[in-house]
Formats: structure tokens, sequence, C-alpha cells
């Protein structure tokens, strides 16, 4: 985790963090071209501040007070493993932090994470014309050849 005293602390999510933690996944969505209602928000907040191992994990960066990204992941079982996968769900630095090291650091939290669950596997979707965190994504992961199919 990042811990440096003069940059970005990467630390799990906590509750007084929920209205910054809200604009940040609003922007993320907005990101993705999509919205949620309001109760979303607090079912999923309340959801990754949960203690149920099923359930999904929060981290964010944070530099003094103020959080600049924030990455969510959930532990799951996998029909070809005998340990669990980490799916890491959603990742989104704030645009005037991208390039700086915010994303790469909370994706190897995530890593530094599923290390410590016993879970060697870590993956996630991006969507194509998301180029800027692609250029990340090459260097810290391996494209697979799957492609993503959904219900009609």
């Amino acid at each position: 985790m990042m811990t440096d005293t003069t940059g970005p602390t990467v630390r799990p999510l906590r509750q007084e963090d929920k209205p910054q933690w809200s604009s940040l996944w609003t922007a993320y969505l907005a990101f993705y071209e999509t919205t949620r209602p309001p109760e979303i928000f607090d079912l999923y907040f309340e959801r990754l501040l949960g203690d149920d191992p099923q359930d999904f994990n929060a981290l964010v960066a944070e530099e003094d007070g103020k959080l600049l990204g924030l990455t969510h992941y959930v532990f799951h079982r996998h029909g070809w493993s005998e340990e669990n996968v980490c799916y890491l769900q959603d990742l989104y630095a704030d645009p005037e932090v991208r390039g700086t090291g915010i994303g790469r650091a909370l994706i190897e939290a995530v890593y530094a994470a599923a290390d410590a669950a016993g879970a060697p596997s870590v993956y996630w979707l991006t969507q194509d014309f998301n180029t800027q965190a692609r250029k990340l994504y090459d260097r810290v992961g391996v494209q697979t050849p799957f492609i993503k199919y959904a219900r009609r």
C-alpha cells in the first residue's frame, strides 16, 4: 500500500468517507455513461463496509483528507480452482491525478489483499474505449482473449 507521508495513502474505506466516495463513484459511473439511483449508492456503500466475506471490499487513495481514487473488489469461488479468485469491480482515479500512480497503487493494493486472502487470481473488465486506463492495465496485467456477453 502507498504509505509515503508526503504523498497519497491507500487505505480501507471508512464510514466518514461517504460524501467523497459518492462523488468519486458518481464520476466513475458517468465515465461509463450510466447512473444508479440513490438507494443503490446506500446499499453499495453498506456492502463495502460490511463484514460478509462474500461482499465487496473497498480501498481509497487519500491525500491531505481528500479522496483521489477508489477501488472495489470481491472474492468469489471459481469452478476451475480450489482457491477463491478476486474480481476488481471498480477502479477510478480523479482526472486531476491520473498519470501520478494512483491507479497503479490501488491495483497493487488489491493484489496485496488477494495475496493475503489466498486468492492468486485477480481479474477485471474495462470498456474498449478506456484507452488511458488500458495503458496502465497493459503494464500491470495481461489482456485475456475472453469476450463478455450479457443477457438480452
